[in-house]
C-alpha cells in the first residue's frame, strides 16, 4: 500500500499555473470532507489544466477525500491514461463522467460529482428538483440523465453530454448531483446551492404537511437574479474566505 505521506511535492515539477489548480482542487476535496458530503472513495472532483493538451487531475483512488493533497492529484489525458508517474490508478467511473464532460464543455474546468444522501434521494423522486425554496429557485434549470449502471462504459458519455447540454446543474437519476464551473471555486458554489436546495426539499417534503407553492414567475425571477452567485462574480470572495477556512483547520492540502 502506498503511503500518500511519502510523496514528494510536485510544485517545482508542474508549472506555477498547474500547482495552483492542484491546490485549489486539493482544497475542494477537503470542503466536500468538511461538509460530509464523500462518499468513502466514491465520487469524484476534477479539473483541467491549463493548456492546450485537455489533461485533467482526478483523485488517486485508495485516499479518503481528506487526505487528497495537491501532489497526490493523478493527471491524465481524455483516454484515461496517466501523463505523470504516479504510484496512484484513478476510478474508472470516475474517469467515464468527468472526461465526458471536460471534453465536451470548454467552460467545464472544474466538474464536481457527489452521493450525497440528500441528493441522491432527491434523484430518485420523480419530480426531480422542485422550485419550493429560494435555493432551488435559484438554482434555476437542471438537468437531468438517466440511471444507466455504474458509469463504466465510454459510450456513456454521449448521454451525458448531450443530457447536460450548457446547463452548470445535473441531476443524475438514482445516483446524484454534478456540477460544473470555470474554476473550482464557480463548481463550488453551484453544488453548494444544489445540495442546500435538496436538502431543504427533502425535509419539507417529510414535514407532513402540505407544500407551499411559490407565485407564478418567481422561480425565473430568482433564478435571474442569483447568476452572479456561480458566473464568477461571487464564487471567488466565497472561495478566498473557504481557502482561509481550510488552510487553518486543514493546511495538508496544500503539499
Amino acid at each position: 500500500m502506498t503511503s500518500f505521506t511519502a510523496l514528494d511535492s510536485l510544485q517545482d515539477i508542474v508549472s506555477p499555473e498547474e500547482w495552483t489548480v492542484r491546490q485549489d482542487l486539493a482544497c475542494l476535496y477537503r470542503l466536500v470532507a468538511s461538509h460530509g458530503w464523500d462518499d468513502m472513495l466514491f465520487t469524484h472532483l476534477s479539473v483541467r489544466i491549463p493548456g492546450p493538451e485537455h489533461h485533467f487531475l482526478l483523485n488517486p483512488i485508495g485516499l479518503m477525500f481528506d487526505e487528497v493533497t495537491a501532489s497526490s492529484l493523478v493527471k491524465v489525458d481524455v483516454e484515461g491514461n496517466k501523463v505523470m508517474d504516479t504510484p496512484w490508478d484513478i476510478n474508472p467511473a470516475g474517469f467515464t463522467i468527468h472526461s465526458a464532460v471536460h471534453m465536451a464543455r470548454e467552460d467545464a474546468h472544474c466538474v464536481m460529482h457527489l452521493h450525497t444522501d440528500d441528493g441522491v434521494a432527491v434523484s430518485a423522486q420523480e419530480a426531480g428538483l422542485m422550485p419550493i425554496t429560494q435555493h432551488a429557485m435559484q438554482v434555476g434549470e437542471v438537468a437531468y440523465h438517466d440511471y444507466e449502471g455504474v458509469a463504466l462504459d465510454l459510450d456513456e458519455r454521449e448521454r451525458i453530454v448531450r443530457d447536460l447540454g450548457d446547463r452548470q446543474f445535473m441531476i443524475l437519476r438514482n445516483h446524484g448531483t454534478l456540477t460544473v464551473g470555470r474554476t473550482c471555486a464557480d463548481a463550488y458554489m453551484a453544488m453548494y446551492y444544489l445540495e442546500r436546495a435538496c436538502t431543504m426539499q427533502i425535509r419539507a417534503l417529510a414535514g407532513g404537511t402540505a407544500i407551499t407553492q411559490p407565485p407564478q414567475g418567481s422561480p425565473a425571477k430568482a433564478a435571474e437574479q442569483s447568476r452572479v452567485l456561480f458566473d464568477g462574480t461571487v464564487g471567488p470572495l466565497a472561495w478566498s474566505a473557504l481557502r482561509r477556512k481550510m488552510e487553518r483547520l486543514d493546511p495538508g492540502f496544500l503539499n
